[in-house]
């Protein structure tokens, strides 16, 4: 197995433990790949505002690929450097077309953080509470670009809610699916988290047969195709499992940990 020049790795479900914590066994892992001196960078469907508690595994460059690639943020200072959002007026046309769903309600990621309906449920389908600022209002207020417009119908069949989703907004825009709940998250046609992890790849000069990349949702299928090695934790989801190059063990049992630790007792260092 060739050295990896770049390690990267989706969070909920794949580096983090079932409390979405990470564990110090997979800090170390992680930290060790510095010393090593291959660079690392988390890649998730997660917003900014819920990553800032993972300032310390950033490595030195202290950015993380955050909403599927549509922010790039900087954790250190808690600034967004770039935002590929999707134009107000697309969003606008969308949830227009999605009200045809039965019991569907919006909220929307922006760069200045959470916008949702008052219809919208709180927290996520996993159970995981709302972290920062939150507006509640119409989304006919927003103004600026959106980088992940969510959908949920709570009591709708989740297969049955997201393929119709997909069906309204066609090429429009990007469905992607990062937790096991019925939420349709929609982003710009053009970004996926592989997108975004090459182009940063790109300006260090690495190719993709030169990265290892790690996940366990079909959000983090193009990530796994395009990376060299595409790696799944044993609890991914089966379509993750069918295109990963190898699989670790599970993310509530450190498995990317024991990846990574495998990999620097065996592989000799750089020169």
């Amino acid at each position: 197995m060739s050295r990896p020049r770049l390690v990267a790795s989706d969070l909920d479900g794949t580096l983090l433990g079932r409390d979405g914590m990470i564990t110090e066994r997979t800090a170390r892992a992680w930290r060790d790949l510095w010393q090593a001196r291959i660079r690392t960078v988390i890649v998730t469907a997660r917003p900014p505002r819920w990553v800032d508690h993972l300032a310390a595994i950033t490595g030195d460059h202290g950015i993380v690929i955050c909403g599927n690639g549509a922010f790039l943020y900087d954790v250190a200072h808690r600034r967004i450097l770039e935002t590929h959002g999707m134009a107000p007026a697309l969003v606008h046309e969308l949830v227009a077309d999605l009200r045809a769903i039965d019991g569907v309600s919006f909220s929307a990621e922006l760069a200045d953080g959470f916008h949702r309906e008052d219809a919208y449920p709180a927290g996520t389908p996993d159970g995981i509470p709302e972290i920062g600022l939150e507006r509640i209002g119409p989304l006919q207020d927003i103004g600026a670009p959106v980088g992940k417009l969510l959908a949920r119908a709570p009591h709708r069949p989740a297969e049955e809610f997201l393929e119709e989703v997909a069906a309204i907004i066609g090429d429009r825009a990007l469905l992607s699916r990062s937790c096991t709940g019925g939420l349709a998250e929609i982003g710009p046609a053009d970004m996926t988290k592989a997108r975004a992890l090459e182009t940063w790849c790109g300006q260090l000069g690495i190719d993709a047969s030169e990265v290892w990349a790690f996940g366990d949702m079909p959000n983090d299928i193009p990530m796994l195709s395009w990376a060299g090695t595409g790696w799944a934790v044993a609890n991914a989801h089966a379509d993750v499992l069918a295109v990963a190059d190898r699989v670790c063990g599970r993310h509530d049992e450190d498995g990317v940990a024991g990846a990574l630790e495998n990999l620097l007792a065996e592989v000799p260092a750089a020169s």
